[in-house]
C-alpha cells in the first residue's frame, strides 16, 4: 500500500503580459494611481544609475559593477514595500533597493568606486552593507532575523539572491532554519536565467527555484519579476506574514539578465544573440510604461521631464563623488588592530612614503 505523504503547488503570480496590457480582470487595489507611477519612476532612475555606473567604469572611474539592467522592478518593489525599521541583506546588484531605502546615489558610486566608506553610511541604518560571496547573506539574513525574534520585534528581514547562487548550500542551511526557528525573513530569489555563464537549465534541473523552500517546511511560489503589479502583491504579502511572526518566504522572481554578469564579463561568448532580444520584449520598464499610459497616469512629457531629472540626480551625485577626498592611506591598517603591532606599524609608514610621493608627483618605487 502507497499513501502519499506530501502534496504541494508552487503559484505563479503574473498580471500584465509582456507588453503590459492586463492578462484578465485586475483586482480592485491594482486600480487607480497607488504606487504605481513611483514605482515607474525608481525604475527609470535605477536604469539612469546603471548607465551612468557603467560608463564611469569603463572611463577607470570606477572599479566593476554588477548591473541591474533588466531586473529594476523586482528592487524597486522590494524595497519601497520595506518598512523604515525593516532590514535589508542585499547581494551587489542591489543598489536600486540601497537608494530608495535611503543611501545617497554618491554614496553607491564611492562603494563601487572602491572605497570602503560606501559601505558604511549613517544612512544605510541597520541594513547590511553588499555580500560579494555568493549566499553568505542568506545566512546573515537569518541571524538578523533571529535577533528580531528574540527582541520581540516585529520587523521583517529582506534578502536577495540570485538563481544560481540556489544551489550553493549557504542558501539550503539558510532556508533551513529560517523554517525550523519560523524566521521573520523573506528570500529573493532574482531569478535573471544566468549565473555568470550557466544557464538556468544547467544550473537546477527542478521546474522551478521556488519549491525548495518546500524542503524546508516553508512558504514557496514564483512571481512575474518583470510584472510590477504581481511583485506588489506578492512582495507586501511576504512581508507582512513576515512582521505578524507567520514565518518566512521564499519568492522566485522571474526575470532576465539584460547586461553581462559585470563589466569583467561578456556574455556574447555564451548568451544566444536571439534569446536577449526576446527577453528586450518583456523587459520590465517598458511594461509599466505601457501600462501606466493605458491608465492615463503618465504621458510623453511627464516622461521627457523625468528623464531629464534622473540625468541631473545622477550627474549631481557624479559631480558630490568625484570631489569626495580619497581616503588616508592609514585606514588600511587603523583598524586591524586595537594597538598596532610594529610589523605592521612599518608597512604603515612606507605606504605614507608612497603616498606622499605620490601626491608630489614623484616616481612610486623603494
Amino acid at each position: 500500500m502507497h499513501e502519499i505523504s506530501y502534496q504541494g503547488e508552487i503559484r505563479l503570480t503574473r498580471y500584465l503580459n509582456d507588453s503590459g496590457e492586463p492578462l484578465g480582470e485586475m483586482p480592485d487595489w491594482a486600480c487607480g494611481n497607488q504606487p504605481w507611477v513611483g514605482y515607474y519612476q525608481q525604475m527609470v532612475l535605477a536604469r539612469q544609475f546603471d548607465t551612468k555606473a557603467i560608463s564611469l567604469q569603463r572611463t577607470g572611474q570606477l572599479g566593476t559593477f554588477a548591473s541591474l539592467l533588466g531586473a529594476e522592478a523586482i528592487d524597486v518593489v522590494c524595497a519601497s514595500l520595506m518598512q523604515a525599521e525593516d532590514v535589508l541583506v542585499p547581494y551587489y546588484r542591489n543598489h536600486a533597493m540601497q537608494m530608495i531605502r535611503g543611501m545617497p546615489i554618491s554614496q553607491l558610486f564611492l562603494y563601487w568606486g572602491g572605497d570602503e566608506r560606501g559601505s558604511a553610511t549613517p544612512e544605510m541604518g541597520r541594513d547590511l552593507p553588499n555580500a560579494v560571496p555568493i549566499a553568505t547573506q542568506c545566512l546573515h539574513a537569518c541571524g538578523v532575523a533571529t535577533a528580531l525574534k528574540l527582541r520581540g520585534e516585529h520587523q521583517a528581514v529582506l534578502t536577495m539572491i540570485g538563481d544560481g547562487g540556489t544551489s550553493k548550500g549557504d542558501f539550503m542551511e539558510a532556508i533551513n532554519v529560517a523554517g525550523a526557528w519560523q524566521l521573520p525573513v523573506v528570500f529573493i530569489i532574482n531569478n535573471n536565467q544566468w549565473a555568470i555563464s550557466v544557464p538556468r537549465s544547467q544550473q537546477c534541473i527542478a521546474p522551478t527555484l521556488a519549491q525548495k523552500a518546500i524542503g524546508a517546511g516553508i512558504r514557496g511560489e514564483q512571481v512575474d519579476g518583470n510584472d510590477a503589479i504581481a511583485l506588489h502583491e506578492v512582495v507586501g504579502q511576504a512581508l507582512e506574514r513576515a512582521r505578524a511572526g507567520k514565518g518566512p518566504t521564499v519568492i522566485e522572481a522571474l526575470s532576465y539578465r539584460l547586461s553581462d554578469h559585470t563589466t569583467a564579463d561578456d556574455a556574447t561568448r555564451y548568451r544566444p544573440s536571439d534569446e536577449l532580444k526576446a527577453a528586450w520584449a518583456r523587459e520590465p520598464v517598458a511594461r509599466l510604461r505601457n501600462w501606466l499610459h493605458s491608465q492615463g497616469l503618465w504621458d510623453e512629457a511627464r516622461e521627457q521631464a523625468w528623464q531629464t531629472e534622473t540625468k541631473q540626480l545622477i550627474e549631481s551625485a557624479v559631480a558630490t563623488y568625484q570631489a569626495i577626498e580619497p581616503q588616508s592611506v592609514d585606514e588600511q591598517y587603523d583598524y586591524l588592530y586595537a594597538e598596532c603591532p610594529p610589523g605592521l606599524a612599518a608597512q604603515r609608514e612606507q605606504a605614507r612614503i608612497r603616498q606622499q610621493r605620490r601626491e608630489q608627483g614623484g616616481a612610486d618605487h623603494e
